[in-house]
């Protein structure tokens, strides 16, 4: 009975209608804010989430789970290659050459990340084969000096099949003539988009014209390791470096590209705080609508104080009253927020049919639609994060309430 009458009091001071009609403007201003904050925080954090999934998914399905290298140069990498084909987890194996160049075209120079490989092995480890927009992998032969590129690379070079390119090294050749970096042309036999970041900084090669171009001689950098999970691939390498020992070095992809998706975390938890502040604002909205609301309803805590009514019954009150308010707007916010995440892919492409334009022009972003993953630990963090900071927000604003001497108040409303 002393819990269920400060809920049935404060329940009926959040349904009556006010003296002062600034109250309910504020109450109403605190509902709408607390719905508003959490539908934003529910919807972006799905959007996120679903370019998050769409990044991870474009990269790593191209990018190796692992790298496996050794302090000497590795000649003959189909030994090893059969050393290690019993590595628990272990589907594929492929040997690279890496290094750093330009490429140019008649007037075009670009960056790129050059890499020797075996096109039959190749495909044991990565998909890259999978996503050719002209050519094919196995036009890559030994000798011919052919090479294959992403398609923004390309597109910027202005190059097709066929088109023969200049691969610069920063390395230098002494001639009697003088010294010259070091440069060797390429033709263009295929060209690849996966729809992420190597498609504008990748260049393949075969592995036995990269040990030309680099001077390798028969030495290959390493290897390149597929598992059946890339989570797990980690503890995989771990494993595989001490059956191997000290002689030989592992790399998991989380080196080459954990810093992109580090970065893709950081700013979900950036804007998680930036949108969080309007719940804050709601808070306060709900502080300020429980003090105007504690001054109109003097009189009526003297009177239940002087029919016995404890303090904590008295902040039990308009704890109820507040925590109604936010409540009410948290579940608002939460069920058009759930519904807004799962239907917005959808609602941008029909705007975008509707009115003949496109948001993210594939020409420029990687991801050309409104991606969006709704997580229901996404929402249930929002959720008891706001109603935290609602029941906070009541708590000052009630037990001042429960200090009003009855004395007072009934003497200065009589």
């Amino acid at each position: 009975m002393l819990l269920r009458l400060p809920l049935f009091i404060g329940l009926r001071y959040t349904r009556a209608k006010r003296r002062n009609s600034f109250i309910s403007f504020v109450s109403l201003f605190a509902f709408l804010g607390m719905a508003l904050g959490v539908f934003a925080l529910i919807v972006v954090l799905s959007v996120m989430n679903g370019f998050d999934a769409e990044l991870k998914d474009r990269i790593l399905r191209v990018v190796p789970h692992g790298f496996l290298t050794s302090k000497q140069p590795l000649q003959n990498w189909p030994a090893l290659g059969q050393r290690i084909a019993g590595t628990s987890g272990l589907l594929g194996y492929a040997p690279f050459v890496a290094g750093q160049g330009l490429v140019s075209f008649q007037n075009g120079v670009r960056g790129a990340e050059l890499q020797g490989i075996d096109p039959a092995a190749e495909q044991s480890v990565s998909v890259v084969h999978e996503f050719m927009v002209a050519g094919h992998m196995e036009d890559l032969r030994p000798g011919e000096y052919g090479i294959v590129l992403g398609r923004i690379m390309a597109q910027y070079l202005e190059v097709t099949i066929g088109d023969s390119l200049v691969v610069t090294l920063p390395q230098v050749s002494v001639t009697p003539a003088g010294v010259f970096p070091r440069t060797k042309r390429f033709t263009v036999v295929g060209v690849f988009e996966v729809g992420a970041q190597v498609d504008q900084s990748l260049a393949l090669m075969h592995v036995q014209d990269a040990q030309k171009l680099f001077r390798k001689g028969d030495a290959v950098d390493g290897l390149r390791l597929k598992f059946d999970s890339i989570y797990a691939a980690p503890e995989y390498l771990q494993q595989l470096r001490v059956a191997l020992g000290d002689g030989y070095a592992v790399r998991d992809w989380s080196h080459t590209q954990g810093s992109l998706f580090q970065a893709v975390k950081m700013e979900k938890t950036v804007v998680s705080i930036m949108l969080g502040i309007i719940i804050f604002v709601a808070a306060f909205n709900i502080v300020t609508s429980l003090v105007m609301m504690i001054g109109e309803k003097r009189s009526d805590i003297a009177v239940l104080r002087t029919m016995g009514m404890s303090a904590r019954g008295i902040v039990g009150i308009f704890m109820v009253q507040g925590i109604t308010i936010g409540s009410l707007g948290i579940a608002l916010g939460a069920a058009t927020g759930i519904a807004a995440a799962k239907t917005i892919s959808g609602f941008v492409a029909l705007l975008e049919q509707l009115f003949g334009i496109q948001i993210f022009d594939p020409q420029v972003y990687f991801v050309s639609y409104f991606p969006s993953v709704w997580l229901w630990q996404d929402t249930l963090g929002v959720v008891v994060g706001a109603f935290i900071t609602c029941v906070l927000a009541t708590i000052y604003p009630a037990w001042r309430a429960s200090q009003i001497a009855p004395a007072e108040a009934l003497r200065y409303n009589i």
